[in-house]
């Protein structure tokens, strides 16, 4: 079973995509799959983010003054 990535891994696999797909030479099937694991990754980093998000807002209100 693979290791599940950290975020700043998934960002890093996320930028090597890019520039694979940016040069526009890789095969057709390659490229599809490719898109398909920067796709899975960006949910991937859009759900680590949304809960991180939460959490900071969520310490942010517990930090609030009772009279704000």
């Amino acid at each position: 079973m693979a290791k599940k990535m950290t975020f700043e891994e998934s960002m890093t696999r996320l930028e090597e995509i890019v520039s694979l797909l940016g040069r526009g030479d890789a095969p057709l099937n390659q490229a599809l799959s490719l898109f398909e694991e920067g796709a899975k990754l960006t949910k991937e980093c859009t759900a680590q983010l949304d809960k991180a998000e939460q959490k900071v807002t969520l310490l942010a209100k517990e930090e609030e003054p009772d009279g704000l």
